[in-house]
């Protein structure tokens, strides 16, 4: 990707953040920074992983669920301070993504970003990784662990952090923790299950059910991997799907969530 390319989604990221308040439609936000809206479209969805308009919707949601947790304001003032021409339409979409209604998740008053402002690293490093960076997690690796999985935030809007945590913790204890690094850099984790065979992966985005919209395309990625869907599920409070591959010897795995 050119210099040019990265320019541009920094600048369509900070306009999208300036304006959390308005329409960020794709013709809007391509007329505010003077590109096609077929370049925006094609080079946005390459370079952050989903297209611009599901991108400034979560950032939107995830702000009124901010202001729904930590500020006053009534319900109808924050639809309209993150968007949104009416409390119907906020309501409808909120529901969409966090599975419940803005008054609902204001009751229960613990707040969980969907998206976070998305971070454009402009140094991409081509190197090979070998075997021998993937070593086993330490205590010393929880912190950059935890700042992975907050890149995929989104994967739960409402993952309990504190029990993630413990999660992680019992895994390092129980040498089922690995990590990948790049010198000091933390790049990759996984922890493996307690069960034969299952792969427990910490920090990556669940098995979303089918039409769920707070999908961005993982769910599809699983089918295409080869994975067949099993029993619906309910984690961390979110509605999931568990999701099995089966190996040439007719040997299944589970895709576990974290």
């Amino acid at each position: 990707m050119g210099d040019n390319s990265l320019i541009c989604i920094d600048s369509v990221i900070a306009y999208i953040e300036e304006n959390l308040n308005g329409n960020l439609d794709l013709g809007t936000v391509a007329d505010a920074v003077h590109y096609s809206k077929y370049h925006l479209h094609r080079v946005f969805s390459e370079t952050v992983g989903m297209t611009l308009h599901d991108y400034a919707n979560r950032r939107q949601l995830t702000e009124a669920a901010k202001l729904l947790v930590f500020s006053d304001k009534p319900i109808i003032e924050i639809a309209s301070i993150c968007g949104y021409e009416s409390p119907q339409s906020f309501t409808s979409a909120f529901k969409a993504m966090y599975k419940t209604a803005p008054a609902q998740y204001r009751d229960k008053g613990c707040f969980y970003p969907l998206q976070l402002r998305f971070t454009l690293h402009q140094k991409q490093s081509a190197e090979k990784y070998t075997l021998h960076q993937i070593q086993l997690a330490l205590f010393s690796d929880i912190p950059a662990w935890m700042d992975l999985m907050r890149l995929v935030i989104d994967g739960y809007p409402v993952m309990n952090e504190t029990e993630y945590l413990e999660n992680l913790k019992e895994s390092i204890l129980e040498k089922r923790a690995l990590v990948l690094k790049d010198g000091p850099v933390l790049i990759g984790a996984l922890a493996f299950s307690r069960s034969p065979g299952s792969i427990h992966f910490l920090g990556i985005h669940p098995q979303y059910r089918k039409g769920d919209k707070a999908d961005t395309g993982y769910r599809n990625m699983l089918l295409k991997l080869g994975f067949s869907e099993r029993e619906l599920l309910t984690e961390y409070g979110y509605p999931t799907q568990r999701f099995v591959y089966q190996n040439r010897h007719g040997a299944e795995k589970d895709h576990a969530s974290p």
